[in-house]
């Protein structure tokens, strides 16, 4: 293993104490709470801005990396004992120096806390400016060989979705909220929504649909041929806390 990473050896704590929320994500065709991502809070109920705004180029790294931690320890200790759901954690692409190296802090995270390591699922986004876009490339590449799930977050948010799905082929596409809302009352969007899946299909990736909050929304995904959904239709994001299955027994039996 790699031990070239400077980025292992400096940097100080992040100044701004944090911890996490999960949001559960819902298989539908399973009835069945399929994971939980992890979502940066500020300890005085501070929302993920607070604690991002004090994100700099001098401690993006040591952030990316206790953020890791924090969720897979609190997924450890406060996850439903009897539940096998993945733990999605967003990732900072430029924070990664060299995969290897970079993951011994979260795999070290696992098994201290006794949590399989391929229960976890990395999340980037489109939206997140990509310093080198070959090394991105080689980051989901390396963690699929490692057994992780990857996922590229906020697809069809900006310009650049359909060109990073060619080149990293990721497990999953997290379909962005701006396509979600009001889905039900509009041809083009459905319409989009389709090509997505369709296209997803045909590359072997798994769509998700998240910020699904209304019936109608939820109605019109399924049409679509999505199963996997996020939102507030089915539960808020809960600080250190993991929603159960049976706490939203009447949604996932819709």
């Amino acid at each position: 293993m790699s031990t070239a990473c400077q980025g292992c050896r400096d940097g100080e704590d992040f100044p701004v104490p944090f911890t996490m929320a999960f949001h559960p994500i819902v298989d539908l065709a399973a009835g069945e709470v399929w994971g939980y991502e992890a979502l940066v809070r500020g300890t005085e109920g501070q929302g993920a801005g607070a604690v991002l705004s004090a994100v700099t180029e001098a401690n993006r790294y040591v952030f990316d990396q206790a953020c890791r931690v924090k969720a897979i320890e609190l997924a450890g200790s406060n996850m439903p004992a009897a539940s096998n759901a993945r733990l999605s954690i967003n990732f900072m692409p430029n924070a990664v120096y060299e995969p290897r190296a970079c993951i011994r802090a979260t795999l070290a995270a696992a098994a201290r806390t006794q949590f399989n390591p391929h229960r976890l699922m990395f999340e980037f986004t489109e939206n997140e400016r990509m310093d080198d876009v070959s090394h991105v490339a080689n980051i989901v590449a390396e963690y699929k060989r490692m057994g992780f799930l990857t996922a590229l977050d906020d697809f069809g948010a900006g310009y650049a979705g359909l060109g990073l799905l060619a080149r990293f082929q990721p497990d999953l596409i997290k379909l962005d909220m701006e396509l979600i809302r009001g889905v039900e009352g509009s041809h083009a969007r459905r319409a989009i929504v389709a090509g997505i899946v369709g296209m997803a299909r045909e590359l072997g990736v798994t769509v998700l649909a998240e910020g699904v909050e209304t019936e109608a929304e939820l109605t019109a995904l399924r049409a679509a041929g999505i199963t996997l959904f996020q939102g507030f239709y089915f539960a808020k994001p809960k600080v250190e806390t993991f929603e159960t299955r049976e706490a939203m027994a009447d949604k996932l039996a819709a």
